[in-house]
């Protein structure tokens, strides 16, 4: 959707210059102040081949543009300025132009730039059994972003849910609904219900010593496969993921597999040989390890009791994916907390003389945390996600029926609003910041917020509507004249695809609400300074067109950030 406005000028400078277009193209920059003009080119490069100073050679450019730029529609006028050649476009050309190449609707230039390629995304990664709390919030909307960006780049891409289900703590599980579990119970709350088995467990532990002793044999007959510990074990797992599944829907996130823990345990065996034959490893009082580099610690693949490790299982599966899906990058969405992890798992991952592990990132991020007294929890300092969605729910909808109580689907459109002001409030801030929510910030409809950038897109909508009934349908027109009042709009709408890619280079969500903010305000001040409905047709129609353009990048934006684009508030 976007035009190369720095490609086209040096195409259209280069002639008249006498210097060919590959050498201009990377000099032209953005001048820091206004006045210096939209575009410069600082002649100081030119010194040697013309055997003159900078100065004396952007005056002589100026002139000889000067000769030309009535044939040069991009260009208005240009002056020197020390060595610098300053260059002030026809901004209605540009206008139109940008406008021209997103009609009849944003089309995605971008869909090449993934093609052939596979993106693994392993991302949000609760525990099952236990609540899926707002700690792991981050990593699913991030994740989850991340995923809808590299979609819309044209890559592969494959969304893993690794969880964590397995461990000592599901012999513990088993020994606590063996004794004291209610299958009904279970069924009506399963994630609660788990918990408070959990808890009583530990519990009870403390005058019931035997109960560990317990917990240790039923891990051990699941280990070996137990049909009754499987079966038990398969149950929790299944109950817990339906549970978390419906978080999900809710916040609008998708994976195409859900193989955690349990899955690579079957090919720890095969991985330890591997790393053993590779010649890495060795042992450390009884414990095998991959020494790495200096400011690195050892790598612990195996304990002295030969239990495996949460490496040895990250080891497994990162050959498994790679060897599965053959994927050109890895994403880890995990907490800051976990680089040290992540740095060792990359390093013994290439000592094994895996050259894809140059491929594989980690994507750390900060805290959240909720304002003091913000949400009672039910155990603990555990903050249920579900409890939270719904507050931020029955919250919009006060706004909405405080506001506009005649709106049409007003729940579904609360529903809309609260969750994407919980996503936007994590996804507007640089990922690896520590973030505290705060309820009156994130559900502001005038701030840097998601209901903010979901108003402005139910305003357009609403506005083109009433367009479409005075003055019939957008459709642009060759006849059609701009004029320089929706450059910077025009402008902003351009970068669009900048901001994604950068997203995507840098793992980043924050560049793309970063640019919609953005994009909202400076639409919403030229709405409060231009009439967009007039008597004056054709310019009625050159300014819908240009807030058609906003109202087609802002839903494409929120959509990759996981928002809805709201048509009515």
């Amino acid at each position: 959707m976007s035009i190369d406005i720095t490609k086209r000028l040096s195409k259209a400078l280069a002639p008249a210059l006498g210097i060919s277009e590959e050498k201009l193209y990377p000099l032209i920059e953005t001048p820091p102040e206004a006045g210096f003009g939209d575009f410069a080119v600082p002649c100081f490069l030119f010194a040697r081949e013309y055997k003159k100073n900078p100065a004396q050679i952007a005056s002589g450019f100026r002139d000889l543009l000067l000769k030309k730029a009535d044939n040069i529609l991009m260009i208005r006028t240009a002056e020197a300025r020390g060595p610098y050649l300053n260059i002030f476009v026809n901004k209605a050309f540009i206008v139109r132009e940008v406008i021209r190449d997103l009609f009849p609707g944003t089309k995605n230039n971008l869909r090449k730039t993934g093609n052939g390629k596979t993106v693994i995304v392993d991302f949000s990664s609760p525990n099952i059994a236990k609540p899926f709390g707002i700690g792991h919030l981050r990593s699913t909307v991030i994740g989850s972003s991340l995923c809808k960006i590299f979609t819309f780049l044209g890559y592969r891409v494959i969304g893993i849910n690794h969880l964590g289900d397995w461990g000592t703590q599901f012999g513990k599980l088993i020994t606590a609904f063996k004794k004291w579990g209610n299958e009904q119970d279970l069924k009506n709350d399963p994630i609660k219900y788990l918990l408070g088995l959990y808890v009583r467990f530990h519990s009870e532990a403390g005058e019931l010593p035997d109960l560990e002793s317990e917990a240790r044999n039923w891990f051990y007959r699941l280990e070996n496969n137990d049909d009754e510990a499987y079966r038990l074990w398969e149950k929790f797992r299944a109950l817990s993921i339906k549970e978390f599944k419906k978080i999900y829907t809710r916040l609008g996130v998708e994976f195409d597999n859900y193989t955690g823990e349990s899955f690579y345990s079957s090919m720890l065996e095969k991985t330890i040989s591997n790393l053993i034959s590779a010649g890495i490893t060795e042992e450390s009082e009884g414990a095998l390890v991959v020494k790495l580099d200096e400011d690195l610690p050892p790598a612990l693949l195996k304990k002295s009791d030969e239990a495996t490790l949460y490496m040895t299982r990250d080891i497994a599966a990162a050959v498994y994916r790679h060897e599965k899906f053959d994927f050109d990058l890895a994403l880890y969405v995990v907490g800051s907390p976990q680089t040290l992890h992540f740095r060792q798992l990359f390093k013994v991952l290439g000592k094994m003389g895996l050259g894809w592990s140059e491929n594989c990132y980690h994507i750390p991020f900060g805290h959240i945390r909720f304002e003091e007294s913000a949400m009672s929890t039910r155990k603990g300092n555990v903050v249920f996600l579900e409890d939270v969605l719904d507050k931020a729910t029955t919250l919009a909808l006060s706004i909405i029926n405080d506001k506009n109580p005649g709106l049409e689907n007003k729940e579904k459109v609360a529903q809309e609003v609260g969750i994407g002001s919980i996503i936007f409030n994590d996804l507007k801030n640089n990922r690896i910041k520590d973030i505290t929510f705060e309820w009156k910030d994130a559900l502001n409809f005038n701030g840097e917020t998601g209901p903010y950038l979901q108003y402005t897109h139910a305003r357009i909508n609403s506005l083109l509507k009433k367009y479409k009934n005075t003055h019939g349908p957008v459709e642009f027109s060759d006849d059609l004249t701009f004029s320089d009042e929706g450059y910077q709009v025009a402008v902003l709408i351009n970068s669009f695809e900048d901001s994604v890619l950068r997203a995507s280079s840098e793992f980043e969500p924050s560049i793309i609400s970063r640019y919609l903010l953005e994009l909202a305000s400076d639409f919403n001040s030229y709405y409060n300074t231009h009439r967009v409905i007039t008597d004056d047709k054709l310019l009625s129609l050159s300014r819908a067109l240009l807030v058609y353009g906003v109202k087609s990048v802002l839903k494409t934006g929120l959509e990759l950030l996981g928002l809805t684009a709201v048509e009515k508030m």
